[in-house]
């Protein structure tokens, strides 16, 4: 069945409510959009770093770049819009800065509050779902690492990782337990799917679990519940990790079984961009499925990664395609109803 033919079968999609920030999650979007309209995107708000911490700190509102990404991916406009939305200045005093970030800021001068600003954008460009902020408190994240040590700013976590040459053991956001924005909240609790990452692990991901309610949110929620894995470590952040000791790093900042389910890469990864990875201390994340069923999560294993100009990323529609297949394989409840595969498509059973 053609998804990207048939929007009836998009708009009775499932509700799926996708959580993290960064490339990985707007990349995931891109695919999602095809099968469902009915897609939340709780994006994190720590960044600090770039255009984004520029006008963060100009003018005192949160940080736009994450945002804007997922709205651009969500889009349904001209193509020239797009372009507008990711163009980045050469130069002069806005060298760096990306045109989408200048025009929600100039959206949150004439809202009255960030996430109506981005509700706003999100008219213009006419986007398949929503996009909302995890929280529109204005929070830092702070890194504590195995020595002891510890460093605050998302930007700079890297660089002192690698400085102090040990593993990050704890993150936490300043002011701590900020509350989570209502609407984000809501989306948790509405949605039949629940979708954490793909996506940097400390400082993408977690962030949003220290928000306060959202955690409680997922838990209370029956819906599926899965973690996207990435399919490389990250340098300056998750060197030498596997799988599981990106779940442990989850469950330690949130709850113990948060999620019983991680979707993970099986594709293989050619050898020169292994090599090039390897140059910067990055390597595959290996699936050490034993330690993750310990943990109380099953992974499986798809062919869902590709190269695109020499970096490793999900692949949008197959991350997609793999991610609506593990729905309707694990049919969640839905109110009044629910999706089962039928013919390669969803069909509603009405419950008695």
């Amino acid at each position: 069945m053609d998804y990207q033919g048939d929007r009836t079968l998009r708009k009775h999609g499932p509700r799926i409510a996708v959580i993290g920030g960064g490339h990985g999650l707007s990349n995931m979007l891109r695919g999602l959009k095809d099968y469902t309209e009915n897609l939340s995107a709780i994006v994190t708000v720590a960044d600090d770093g770039g255009g984004s911490g520029a006008l963060r700190q100009d003018l005192g509102m949160p940080p736009p770049g994450d945002i804007r990404n997922c709205l651009v991916a969500l889009a349904n406009t001209e193509p020239l819009m797009k372009q507008l939305m990711d163009y980045r200045f050469q130069e002069g005093t806005l060298a760096g800065q990306s045109f989408g970030n200048l025009f929600l800021a100039a959206l949150n001068g004439v809202s009255p509050s960030f996430d109506s600003a981005v509700r706003r954008m999100s008219e213009v460009l006419a986007v398949t779902g929503r996009v909302l902020p995890v929280t529109t408190a204005d929070v830092q994240l702070e890194a504590e690492f195995e020595n002891g040590a510890s460093v605050v700013g998302e930007s700079k976590i890297c660089y002192c990782k690698k400085q102090e040459d040990c593993r990050i053991t704890k993150v936490r956001l300043l002011p701590e337990r900020p509350q989570a924005l209502p609407e984000a909240v809501a989306a948790i609790a509405q949605a039949d799917m629940i979708v954490l990452g793909p996506g940097s692990l400390y400082t993408s991901i977690i962030p949003n679990l220290l928000v306060e309610g959202i955690v409680d949110a997922i838990q209370r929620s029956p819906a599926l519940k899965i973690y996207v894995c990435n399919v490389m470590t990250q340098e300056g952040e998750t060197e030498g990790y596997t799988a599981s000791d990106h779940i442990a790093a989850i469950f330690q900042h949130s709850a113990p079984g948060l999620f019983s389910l991680c979707l993970a890469n099986a594709s293989p990864i050619p050898a020169d961009a292994v090599a090039r990875y390897a140059g910067e201390g990055a390597e595959p994340l290996r699936c050490d499925t034993e330690r993750c069923a310990a943990l109380g999560v099953e992974v499986v294993s798809r062919p869902i990664a590709m190269v695109r100009e020499g970096y490793v990323r999900h692949q949008p529609d197959l991350l997609a395609r793999e991610l609506i297949a593990l729905h309707a394989g694990r049919s969640v409840r839905i109110a009044g109803a629910r999706f089962s595969p039928r013919g390669g498509a969803y069909r509603v059973e009405n419950r008695g």
